[in-house]
């Protein structure tokens, strides 16, 4: 259930609710009884942990799972396992 963050216009009362998504929201503040009580607009409070997406893929750590990053060379002569090196051209 995500937590909300509610302040009142009237007397400044802030408190922090957990409530479903569902639930229809607060209005009357339970400090003064004002029918103020509104919901604030608060960036989302999270941290990735442990050896996932990020530490894996994108961040390059020890970890990293993604293929070293090569650069290819113009002439196909270049590469003596490549198919197009060993065929003769015309």
């Amino acid at each position: 259930m995500p937590i909300y963050a509610y302040r009142c216009e009237a007397c400044g009362h802030s408190a922090d609710v957990l409530q479903k998504i569902s639930d229809t929201p607060l209005s009357i503040c339970p400090s003064c009884g004002a029918d103020s009580y509104r919901k604030q607009v608060t960036a989302a409070g999270f941290q990735l942990k442990g050896s996932g997406w990020y530490a894996t893929d994108f961040r390059g750590g020890q970890g990293a799972t993604s293929a070293p990053a090569t650069s290819q060379a113009s002439d196909s002569s270049a590469c003596a396992s490549c198919p197009a090196a060993s065929t003769s051209k015309d």
